[in-house]
């Protein structure tokens, strides 16, 4: 994923699914086995992505 930032809305929107997309589905039959160090991960990847994001608009 790039790291320039846009303010585009559309295109964070994209980045952020993106991120999300790769989390385990919790209803899965597994979902008792995942790996919640990837999930803060991603979580925390989206959560930056939106705070870039909300800085480059105040500027």
């Amino acid at each position: 994923m790039s790291l320039d930032m846009t303010t585009d809305p559309d295109q964070i929107r994209s980045q952020v699914a993106a991120l999300l997309a790769e989390l385990p589905d919790p209803s899965a039959d597994d979902a008792d086995h995942a790996d919640v160090e990837h999930i803060a991960a991603r979580l925390e990847q989206a959560h930056d992505l939106l705070v870039r994001a909300l800085e480059s608009v105040e500027r």
